[in-house]
């Protein structure tokens, strides 16, 4: 099958928007830095990427007839809060099971930002001390028992709607974008920089520029950079759900080692964890484009951007995509780092 033949429910505005980064690409002296916005692409709660994922399980869980979603995250998950909104969305119930996935005391971290956001759109946000951990787990089948014992009809939405078998669609019609907004810009980006945590985002995109190579497109680099500081079960991740999507979409081939790259060094010392090239990337992007990046994942990603242009391994001659995923509505939870 092709992309086309998979039914999607929009809920972003269309293509997410392409604009350069001057001051930054002037400032590191070398590649032309243009972002990509997921963080400004749907009406639905502030967007972000896991949006675009849950366009293409939208009509399943229609198909399904559930009257609630259920989901997991951290506390300040990016995800949860968007299933809450595309519940609300639907006219179904949520339940989101939020677990101190990072070990950070802001007063504010199990109150304000994304959960906050997902408790005024009604969803039943289901707090449990368990860490970080990107495996299916037990406090979400639990919570998948509960509404089924209470009468409900529950549909299974794991973290990040990664480890779905419809969850790499979105990135890889995001490869589709991509190559529409090159031919209409007139631009080509040679590499592509992600976030990497649970996978699906990063392994949406190899399925989808995969495809177009093989439809003769030109090769690029994706290169994830990882914020999960559990890197083999991350790497693992990446390829396992790329080589899946891939399959849906009939690529006919394996994946070479070469579309699957996921580096580590700018994870800090935890997942959800800063550390100062976190900070530091923040602070950079914010003062040279007016461009706000989170904690959590974009400030580890630009990071790992600004430090590969430093050392070479992204040329002066490229031009660089960055996928900002959004993910703003975390800083509430970390007001100290900036005071």
């Amino acid at each position: 099958m092709a992309l086309s033949d998979y039914p999607r429910h929009p809920l972003t505005f269309g293509p997410s928007p392409v604009h350069r980064l001057d001051r930054l690409s002037h400032h590191l002296g070398g590649p032309r830095i243009w972002a990509k916005r997921e963080d400004v692409s749907s009406g639905l709660a502030f967007g972000g990427n896991k949006t675009r994922k849950l366009e293409y399980l939208v009509p399943d869980i229609l198909a399904s007839v559930a009257d609630t979603l259920v989901s997991i995250g951290g506390y300040q998950s990016n995800h949860t809060r968007q299933v809450a909104a595309v519940a609300a969305h639907l006219g179904l119930k949520a339940v989101l099971v939020q677990e101190r996935w990072v070990d950070w005391d802001d007063p504010g971290n199990a109150r304000v930002g994304n959960i906050e956001l997902s408790r005024i759109m009604g969803a039943d946000v289901r707090l449990d001390d368990a860490g970080f951990d990107i495996g299916i787990r037990p406090s979400w089948e639990a919570a998948l028992a509960d509404v089924e014992e209470a009468g409900g009809t529950a549909y299974p939405i794991p973290a990040g709607a990664s480890e779905h078998h419809l969850g790499g669609l979105g990135f890889a019609n995001w490869a589709h974008e991509v190559v529409a907004q090159e031919a209409e810009l007139g631009v080509f980006f040679d590499t592509v920089v992600v976030c990497t945590v649970t996978g699906s985002t990063h392994a949406g995109m190899i399925a989808g520029f995969a495809e177009i190579e093989e439809a003769g497109g030109r090769p690029r680099r994706v290169i994830g950079i990882d914020a999960s500081a559990t890197l083999d079960q991350t790497r693992d991740q990446v390829r396992r759900i790329a080589t899946h999507t891939a399959g849906l979409l009939e690529l006919g081939r394996e994946l070479r080692e070469d579309e699957v790259t996921v580096l580590p060094g700018w994870e800090g010392p935890a997942y959800g964890i800063p550390d100062e090239s976190t900070v530091e990337a923040i602070r950079t992007v914010g003062r040279l484009e007016g461009v706000i990046l989170d904690p959590v994942y974009e400030g580890k990603s630009m990071a790992g951007l600004i430090d590969l242009v430093g050392d070479g391994t992204i040329g002066a001659d490229s031009t660089v995509l960055y996928a900002h995923l959004g993910g703003q509505l975390a800083l509430n939870a970390y007001s100290a780092i900036f005071d």
